[in-house]
């Protein structure tokens, strides 16, 4: 089974607790704060792995952890780092975010990275919040979480030559006759339900062996989901050259040719500006060599290359490794498959805005970037981390604006995946 769309849920390690410890030694009655910080969350990476070419390995495995980092300890030791969880993905992996669709990443190139879950900060030790007027903090952070997330992976296979055409139109054969490639071959549509691979020898002179990608073939209405359209169009997205193959034993091969065209430009209309060439097939049946030279001249009138061929028979195939050879780069010049492969870096502003909205059940939600990161990493427990956290409330206006929306006393506040009870001047986490 070739798997070329799936889902998993990745989750970045949490950031360790600093310590909130102080100096025991000999002779030194009133050692200070010595509290290390814990250790950074482990990320969860992508990394392109050249060997593969399907989605296989995740048919079963769908959740990846990456791990935690270590607390803090006294002696401001830190916490040891958490450890990545590195996943192996094939060429051409295109990586969105499954909630919103926003893509995170497109990985084509060898060795190409991308940390698509971060770990979490680890909390400062309490040595950090040590002043001049404050030689005895007990205040210190917890970590922060991990980044949480689903994510659709979809392969779009890099191929030098992409074939494309109706049903039925002779694709697996012609990939049979120009490569050592075995695709299943029968005389009914639809005996390719997956695409085929193969590498091809251009001559004894020319040291290229481009890749052909079979690509099942296509019916009307192939843009919009009908038949397998949305499963396989966008394996000719990376090609560098397009292959149209038609019947020509079909009664109307100039409607076939229209089909395909039609499904491409709707798809993606930059597919029309590759190079491309049309192969009419099937040379050896009844009807196709009357139809040729009409075939031909409309080609010749739309400026596309053209080429009558007989995959069966394996007639004409050295006209269209010419026609390949001079559509495909050099030797030497840049290779890299289109479109190059691109991580989407977020910039994720920790400004001071935030919102407060009541929901549904009577809690009030307050949401910011700055005060949620602040809430995870505060432990209620701590009364002098509790008293930090309200006059950071203070300081960012968030007191203010509740007290404006008619906050009382027993009334719940959600920030983040905190929750906490409002008592006017002091806060308690909700177990």
């Amino acid at each position: 089974m070739f798997l070329d769309r799936v889902k998993i849920w990745v989750k970045a390690g949490a950031g360790g607790d600093g310590a909130a410890t102080f100096r025991r030694e000999a002779h030194v009655p009133r050692g200070g704060p010595d509290g290390g910080d814990g250790g950074r969350g482990g990320s969860v990476v992508l990394r392109v792995d050249p060997g593969q070419t399907t989605l296989r390995d995740f048919r079963h495995a769908h959740h990846f952890r990456a791990g935690d980092g270590g607390r803090g300890e006294g002696a401001r030791r830190h916490g040891k780092a958490g450890t990545p969880r590195e996943i192996d993905v094939p060429p051409g992996t295109s990586v969105f975010d499954d909630e919103t669709g926003e893509l995170v990443a497109d990985l084509v190139a060898a060795g190409q990275t991308a940390v698509v879950a971060r770990g979490g900060r680890g909390g400062l030790g309490n040595v950090h919040f040590a002043t001049s007027t404050h030689r005895t903090p007990r205040h210190a952070q917890k970590g922060e979480p991990g980044v949480e997330r689903w994510l659709r992976l979809e392969l779009r296979l890099i191929a030098d030559v992409g074939l494309v055409g109706l049903p039925n139109a002779g694709k697996s054969t012609l990939l049979a006759a120009l490569t050592a490639a075995t695709p299943k071959i029968a005389p009914y549509p639809f005996t390719t339900l997956e695409p085929n691979l193969g590498v091809m020898d251009l001559g004894p002179d020319d040291e290229r062996r481009p890749t052909i990608a079979d690509v099942p073939g296509l019916i009307e209405g192939a843009s919009d989901g009908a038949g397998l359209g949305h499963a396989f169009l966008r394996h000719v997205e990376r090609t560098r050259v397009l292959v149209q193959v038609v019947d020509g034993s079909d009664p109307d091969p100039e409607w076939d040719h229209d089909v395909i065209r039609d499904e491409l430009d709707a798809h993606d209309p930059a597919l029309l500006e590759k190079p491309f060439i049309v192969v009419f097939n099937k040379m050896d049946l009844p009807g196709a060599a009357a139809r040729w030279p009409d075939f031909r001249d409309a080609r010749a009138a739309e400026g596309i290359a053209c080429v009558a061929v007989s995959a069966d028979r394996r007639t004409g195939l050295d006209d269209l490794r010419g026609l390949l050879a001079a559509a495909l780069p050099a030797a030497g010049e840049d290779t890299t498959p289109e479109p190059a492969g691109v991580v989407v870096h977020r910039l994720e502003a920790l400004g001071d805005g935030f919102t407060v909205e009541r929901e549904a059940d009577g809690a009030f939600r307050v949401a910011g970037r700055r005060i949620e990161r602040i809430a995870v990493q505060t432990d209620f427990t701590v009364e002098e981390s509790a008293q930090r956290f309200q006059r950071d409330l203070d300081r960012l206006g968030i007191d203010a604006a509740l007290r404006r929306e008619g906050i009382e006393p027993g009334d719940t506040v959600r920030i983040g995946s905190v929750e906490l009870e409002w008592r006017g001047d002091a806060w308690e986490e909700d177990e």
